[in-house]
C-alpha cells in the first residue's frame, strides 16, 4: 500500500484542485472577453481561438512525445495561458505570429521547466514579451475599437493613451494638451479604448477579480499592493509637476495594469507563498511599472515588471518563508 508520494517542489496544499482553480480563472476572464468581442469583433474571436488551440496542442505534444508524461491539457492551465496571451496582443495580429508566441509560451516558458507549477516565469507574459521583441511593429499597431469589428489584418489603427502621453511628453507637450487627445477616464473605466484585447475595460477586469477573490482563487495582497504602489508613486510625481506627469487615476486605468495586477501577477506558480512576500512582490511590480512607464523606452511596463519580479520570487520566498508545520514562529 502506497503511503507517501515523493515528488519535486513546489509543494502547495490547497483546498481547491488545480483544475477547479484554472477553470475558475477562465470564468473570471469571461467579462473582459465579452467586452473585447464587442469592441474588436472577429479579430478578437480568431486571436483567442488561435492562441488557445495552439497552447493546448503544443502542451499535449510536448508532454506526450518529449517529456513522456500523461498530458494534462484538461486541467485548464493551457486554456488560461492561451486566453491571457490573446488578451495581451492587438486583435489584428497575424495568426502565425500568435502561433509562434503560443509555442514559446508553452514549450519554452512552461514545459521546458517541467510543466505546471514548475515554471519560474508567467508563460503568457513570456510569450507576449517574445512577440514584442520579435514583431515590434505588429505588436504595437492597435486597432480602433468598434471600427474594426469585421476587419482582420488591414484594420484602422491608432496609438494607445499611454503611447500618446509618452510621445507627447517627449516632444514637449503639456499634460493639459495631451488630455484632450486621450479618452476620458470614464471611457477608460468602462471600455471603448484602443489597446490589446484584455485591457479595454477596467470594470470588466475588476468584476473578474472580485469573482476570483470570492472563490478564493487569489488573495487581495498582490493586486492591492501593486495598484496602490502605482497610485501613490504616480501621485507623488503628479504633485511634484502636474504639467509633465499625468494624474495617478490615468495610470490605474490605462494599459494593461489592471489585467496584469489581477490575472498575471497573481499566478500561483510564479508569485511568493506568504502574505508578507506577496506585499513586497506587489510593491516591486508597482515600482518597476512606473519606472518603465515614466523613464523607460516603452509606454507600457506591466509585462516587464511582472517578469522581473517573477525572477525575484525565489529570493522573496527565501527571506519570507511560511511558518513550518507544528511551529509557533
Amino acid at each position: 500500500m502506497q503511503l507517501l508520494t515523493i515528488s519535486g517542489s513546489p509543494h502547495v496544499h490547497a483546498e481547491q484542485p488545480v483544475q477547479k482553480i484554472m477553470w475558475g480563472v477562465v470564468l473570471a476572464l469571461i467579462p473582459a472577453y465579452l467586452v473585447s468581442l464587442w469592441y474588436f469583433g472577429i479579430g478578437a474571436l480568431i486571436a483567442s481561438i488561435v492562441a488557445v488551440v495552439t497552447c493546448i496542442g503544443v502542451e499535449y505534444l510536448v508532454a506526450r512525445f518529449i517529456l513522456k508524461q500523461t498530458p494534462t491539457i484538461w486541467d485548464g492551465s493551457a486554456v488560461v495561458t492561451g486566453l491571457l496571451l490573446a488578451f495581451n496582443v492587438p486583435s489584428n495580429i497575424p495568426w502565425w505570429q500568435l502561433v509562434i508566441g503560443s509555442l514559446f509560451a508553452i514549450a519554452v516558458a512552461k514545459m521546458s521547466f517541467g510543466g505546471l507549477g514548475k515554471n519560474p516565469f508567467n508563460p503568457a507574459l513570456a510569450g507576449r514579451v517574445f512577440m514584442l521583441i520579435s514583431f515590434p511593429v505588429d505588436m504595437t499597431s492597435w486597432p480602433l475599437p468598434l471600427q474594426n469589428r469585421f476587419v482582420l489584418v488591414d484594420a484602422l489603427t491608432g496609438p494607445t493613451s499611454l503611447g500618446i502621453v509618452k510621445e507627447g511628453v517627449k516632444n514637449g507637450e503639456s499634460i493639459s494638451q495631451l488630455t484632450q487627445q486621450i479618452p476620458s477616464q470614464m471611457d477608460m473605466f468602462l471600455g471603448g479604448i484602443g489597446g490589446s484585447l484584455g485591457e479595454v475595460s477596467a470594470l470588466a477586469l475588476l468584476l473578474g477579480g472580485l469573482f476570483m477573490l470570492y472563490k478564493k482563487i487569489i488573495t487581495w495582497h498582490i493586486p492591492v499592493s501593486y495598484l496602490l504602489t502605482v497610485l501613490l508613486f504616480t501621485g507623488v510625481l503628479w504633485l511634484i509637476d502636474p504639467t509633465k506627469n499625468i494624474d495617478p487615476v490615468f495610470h490605474l486605468l490605462a494599459g494593461g495594469l489592471m489585467l496584469g495586477a489581477i490575472f498575471m501577477a497573481t499566478d500561483m506558480a510564479t508569485s511568493p507563498m506568504t502574505w508578507s512576500g506577496m506585499l513586497i512582490y506587489g510593491f516591486g511590480c508597482g515600482i518597476l511599472t512606473v519606472l518603465i512607464r515614466v523613464w523607460g523606452a516603452y509606454p507600457e511596463g506591466v509585462s516587464f515588471a511582472i517578469l522581473i519580479m517573477n525572477a525575484v520570487t525565489p529570493l522573496i520566498n527565501k527571506g519570507f518563508k511560511p511558518k513550518r508545520f507544528g511551529m509557533n514562529k
